[in-house]
């Protein structure tokens, strides 16, 4: 392991991130709220912290190899998670402890949206505008980490695109095609949140809330610069707006890279991912507006509809956006939504969840043993559309889900043993680990009311689902540090 170089590449990642804290300070002096100081304050200890780690190892100079890589991961979302805490600390507008701060800072970076500020009508802008960008920057951190890197370091059976990624497939070293991959995506990326924020503006919205809306929408954050989230414009064009780039931004953006420089469409309906998906979506779409409408809940179709498109493509995309409170439909729904949100949205999107291949995946290998089952001795590939997926993948998926339910079992039960109800601790842990946002009974609108110990455990149930288990838990065994 190459401390220095880890050194200088944290160094530089927070000086580099202490500027997003100056956006904030311009949006104050806009809107004149004098509400500025917090952020200027953290801006100064980012940077300095930045620099001293940057300045004695500047001069050092290597190829990043795969426990770098790792390790770099891991530290991107945890330092820059602490450290973009401070502002909202800071602030004498939220009056909120350190636990708080953290937890909402990691929310956002890894584009969760679940909250402890409440009253954010009356928040000043520059907070508000700090959240969204935190959950923008955090976007486009996920689409390098899931489409150039995880795919290299072979994490839960990422390794399946090394063939299709339009990144660095070379040896064990992260190369400068990085680079190019990352400014490949970041063009994509800025460009789907220029025409969200247009489309937004175009439907009704204010400049302000086009804006931090279209940050939230593509990085999946579900992060609302009002109380009632999306409800409070009881807008359809504004929700039609929602959804489409709920589902754009759910999809695999080396998926929209290669339609890009392709300048076809062919690529998607060719993709199973992106197939199932769709299937996904519109089944449980279905099944929720007939029971919406059966329960009598809404009592025209239309809206029964309406709400269950929009509710639908939120959760199982894990972005989090609410028009109304889903949490207390009727039956089964609310947990039918949140158990989409376990399938997520697709491999290198910003959505979270388990992903739509992985489980894909972990179907087709069901219905093969039942196969064998009947045949014993016969020889039946998993394929991925035409193409036979490699043993070895399907074996990393399996131990991605093993370790995936076995997290999750480990963390309901210490939110349980802290006093929180079932239903509860499920829905916390479910919206954390899969990065959703909202979930049932006490965190059904938000956070605030539980206890200090179960944020811990739900702050690092975020960072586990961002890092798809595996890159942070491989951190913390003990063979990682063996020379």
């Amino acid at each position: 392991m190459q401390r220095q170089i880890i050194q200088r590449v944290l160094g530089i990642l927070l000086a580099w991130f202490s500027f997003t804290m100056l956006p904030p300070m311009l949006v104050d002096y806009i809107f004149a709220e004098e509400a500025y100081f917090p952020f200027a304050m953290a801006f100064m200890i980012t940077l300095v912290a930045g620099l001293l780690l940057w300045y004695p190892v500047r001069s050092y100079r290597d190829d990043l190899r795969l426990r770098d890589g790792f390790l770099i991961v891991v530290l991107f979302w945890t330092v820059l998670g602490l450290f973009g805490a401070l502002p909202l600390w800071f602030s004498n507008s939220l009056s909120i402890g350190i636990t708080d701060s953290i937890f909402e800072s990691v929310s956002g970076l890894t584009t969760t949206g679940a909250t402890v500020i409440t009253n954010l009508d009356e928040l000043p802008k520059s907070i508000l505008f700090y959240r969204q960008s935190l959950q923008w920057l955090g976007g486009m951190g996920i689409i390098v980490l899931a489409v150039a890197i995880l795919p290299m370091l072979g994490v839960g059976g990422m390794q399946l695109y090394r063939a299709e990624t339009p990144g660095p497939v070379k040896d064990t070293k992260l190369t400068p095609r990085i680079k190019e991959t990352a400014k490949a995506l970041w063009y994509i990326y800025l460009s789907l949140t220029i025409a969200c924020g247009l489309g937004y503006w175009l439907a009704g919205m204010s400049v302000f809330d086009a804006i931090g809306h279209s940050f939230s929408t593509v990085a999946i954050g579900g992060f609302s610069t009002h109380d009632e989230s999306i409800g409070y414009f009881r807008s359809v064009p504004v929700e039609t707006v929602s959804i489409i780039f709920m589902l754009l931004s759910g999809l695999n953006f080396g998926l929209h890279f290669i339609t890009w420089k392709s300048q076809s469409l062919r690529h998607y309906f060719q993709d199973a991912e992106f197939k199932t998906y769709f299937f996904v979506i519109i089944s449980i779409t279905i099944i929720t507006a007939l029971f919406l409408r059966i329960g009598e809940v809404y009592l025209s179709l239309s809206d029964a509809f309406s709400k269950a498109v929009f509710h639908t493509v939120s959760i199982a995309t894990t972005t989090g956006f609410t028009t109304s409170q889903y949490h207390f439909w009727p039956s089964f729904l609310p947990l039918l939504l949140i158990l989409a949100s376990f399938i997520g949205g697709c491999t290198g999107s910003t959505g979270g969840g388990m992903k739509v291949i992985r489980v894909l995946l972990l179907v087709k290998q069901g219905m093969r043993e039942m196969l064998r089952l009947i045949h014993p001795n016969a020889k039946i590939a998993v394929k991925i559309g035409s193409k036979a997926v490699d043993g070895r993948v399907i074996e990393a998926v399996w131990g991605f889900f093993s370790a995936y339910i076995g997290v999750f079992v480990v963390m309901l039960l210490l939110l349980m043993a802290s006093g929180l109800d079932q239903v509860t601790a499920f829905s916390a842990v479910a919206a954390t680990l899969n990065n959703l946002g909202p979930g049932l009974g006490e965190v059904g609108s938000n956070y605030t009311s539980i206890n200090d110990f179960s944020k811990w455990v739900l702050c690092l149930g975020m960072l586990l689902g961002r890092l798809e288990i595996f890159t942070l838990l491989v951190v913390l065994t003990p063979a990682f540090w063996r020379r």
